[in-house]
C-alpha cells in the first residue's frame, strides 16, 4: 500500500462525476480511494507529520505511535500560533476526517470549531469519526460542526471567525487568490490565519517537480511557489504575513519512518519528497498572517 495512491493513467478515470469544484483526481483520491486508510497515514490523519517533539533519542527506530504523534504535532504546531485560543471561533479549511478539529477543541479550547471540506465523502467521514463529540454537545450545540464547501467560496458570514487554520490542504487549491480573499473576508479584525503544507521554493522548482513527483504530474497537487503564496495573502488584505520553513522537522524523519516499515520501505516514489527537499525543489512551510 502506498503513502499516496498510484499515479493516474489515461485508462484510470474516477468512478462517476467529480464533486462540484473538485478536479477528478482529487475527487477520487479523497472519495473512492480514501487516502486516510493508507497505512502510512496511521491514525486517519493525512499529513507528513512534524517530528521534532518525539520522545527518546533522535536516531531510535520510529513506531506507528510516533507516526500518529507526528501528525498530531503538526496540528499542535499550527494551533500553537494562536494567542489565547480558548473560547475563540476556529475554522479548519480542508478538514478531512476532522481529527484536527477535535484536537483543536479538546487541547486548545477553541470553540466552536468548524471543519470545512470540499469533498462530501470527507464530511461524512468527519461526522462519523467525531460522532462522540457531536453527540456530547448536549446543551451546548454547535461546539463542533462540519460543512461542505470550497476554500475559495467559504459558506460563512463576513467576520465570523477568530482563527482560521489549514493543514496540508493548500497544495490542492487551484484558486489560491480566491482562498486568500475568503480567508480575509471571514476573519474578524485581528483574527489570525495559520497555514502549513509543502510548496515549491522557486518557479524553476515548480516546473521541475512534476518530473520527480507523480502527484504534481497527475493533477493531485499544484506546485505553488511559497513566495507567491505569501504575496497572494498580502494582496488579499492580510497583514503580518510570515513564512517559516519547517522541513528540517518533516522530511528526514518521515523518510526514515517509511524506510523502517516493512510494508512501506519499498514504496519508492513517495520517498522522493526527501530528494526534492535536499535538492532545493520544495520545502514544508508554516505561514501565519493577521486580518486587518
Amino acid at each position: 500500500m502506498t503513502q499516496q495512491p498510484p499515479p493516474a493513467g489515461p485508462t484510470d478515470p474516477p468512478d462517476g462525476p467529480a464533486p462540484p469544484e473538485l478536479p477528478e483526481r482529487v475527487a477520487r483520491v479523497y472519495g473512492e480511494f480514501d487516502l486516510s486508510t493508507v497505512p502510512a497515514f496511521a491514525g486517519g490523519f493525512i499529513n507528513f507529520g512534524y517530528w521534532t517533539g518525539l520522545p527518546g533519542p533522535g536516531d531510535r527506530e520510529l513506531t506507528t505511535a510516533d507516526r500518529v504523534r507526528s501528525e498530531e504535532d503538526l496540528y499542535r504546531l499550527v494551533l500553537g500560533t494562536f494567542d489565547r485560543p480558548r473560547g475563540r471561533t476556529a475554522l479548519d479549511v480542508g478538514c478531512g476526517r476532522g481529527l484536527g478539529c477535535a484536537l483543536a477543541l479538546r487541547e486548545f479550547g477553541l470553540e466552536p470549531v468548524i471543519g470545512l471540506d470540499a469533498h462530501p465523502d470527507q464530511i461524512a467521514r468527519a461526522r462519523e469519526a467525531n460522532a462522540d463529540l457531536l453527540t456530547a454537545a448536549g446543551d451546548a450545540p454547535g461546539r463542533l460542526e462540519f460543512l461542505l464547501g470550497a476554500a475559495q467560496r467559504i459558506p460563512l458570514p463576513d467576520g465570523s471567525v477568530d482563527c482560521l487554520f489549514s493543514v496540508e490542504a493548500a497544495q490542492h487549491f487551484r484558486d489560491l487568490p480566491g482562498f486568500a480573499r475568503e480567508a480575509a473576508r471571514v476573519l474578524r479584525p485581528g483574527g489570525r490565519l495559520a497555514l502549513t503544507t509543502f510548496f515549491a521554493r522557486t518557479r524553476a522548482a515548480a516546473r521541475a517537480l512534476p518530473e520527480l513527483l507523480p502527484p504534481y504530474a497527475d493533477g493531485l497537487d499544484v506546485p505553488h511557489v511559497v513566495d507567491e503564496v505569501a504575496t497572494t495573502l498580502t494582496a488579499a488584505g492580510l497583514r503580518e504575513v510570515r513564512v517559516r520553513p519547517i522541513g528540517d522537522g518533516v522530511w528526514e524523519p518521515y523518510d526514515r519512518y517509511m524506510a523502517q516499515q516493512p510494508e512501506l520501505h519499498d514504496d519508492e516514489w513517495p520517498r522522493r519528497y526527501l530528494t526534492a527537499y535536499e535538492t532545493g525543489l520544495l520545502d514544508y512551510y508554516l505561514l501565519t498572517a493577521a486580518a486587518g
